[in-house]
């Protein structure tokens, strides 16, 4: 069957990727379109076992080096068991944080080895790559605002100001390495605004199935 598209949504801590994950989903159903809609860490059984050791706890739990290892070993199940077979099905995937969330969190963020990364992502991504990446784009300081909001409290939420104004300079770098893909959304609007700007860039990849 023909594979359909892989989409990626990626982004600093309360940029709204979440909300506009769903509705681009529901955007792309609407038009008659098979869509499953996912997210990282996790997005299969064994994942989200992984998901609870890397998001709980202190905010030192982890070396950045065995975050690495541990967001690889959940992204090898997630695609095995959810991405790839629904790709081979023909669904669109939409995925909230991808291995770029690995780039930018432990790579830059966290100051880890972006060789290892690379050397893992060749692993265990492989020709499995995003057809497009959304970055979404804001000031750290707005973003854990509205974290704190939302009632968030993860390690990476915790891990203060300094940290996530590396981590929005590592999103601005990985969308600039791989800039075939990705796509710089601008997340201080509105939600409709920013909906406006996403389906700005996903538009052009759904012509002949979403209208």
């Amino acid at each position: 069957m023909k594979r359909a598209l892989f989409i990626t949504f990626e982004g600093g801590e309360g940029t709204g990727k979440s909300t506009q994950t769903a509705l681009l989903a529901e955007r792309l159903r609407q038009s008659g379109n098979r869509v499953v809609e996912t997210r990282e860490p996790g997005g299969s059984p064994d994942a989200d076992a992984i998901r609870k050791l890397l998001v709980t706890g202190e905010t030192g739990r982890w070396s950045v080096t065995a975050e690495i290892l541990l967001n690889y070993a959940a992204r090898e199940s997630h695609l095995r068991q959810t991405i790839v077979p629904a790709l081979e099905n023909g669904a669109i995937v939409i995925c909230d944080r991808f291995a770029d969330s690995t780039r930018a969190y432990q790579g830059y963020a966290g100051n880890g080895d972006k060789h290892l990364i690379e050397q893992l992502d060749r692993k265990v991504v492989g020709d499995h790559q995003p057809d497009l990446t959304l970055v979404f784009d804001l000031d750290p300081r707005i973003g854990l605002e509205r974290a704190v909001l939302r009632g968030g409290d993860d390690r990476f939420e915790r891990k203060g100001l300094e940290f996530h104004n590396r981590l929005r300079d590592g999103y601005l770098a990985v969308a600039d390495k791989f800039s075939a893909r990705c796509s710089l959304i601008d997340a201080s609007g509105s939600i409709d605004q920013i909906a406006t700007s996403v389906w700005q860039a996903v538009a052009p990849h759904f012509e002949d199935t979403a209208g």
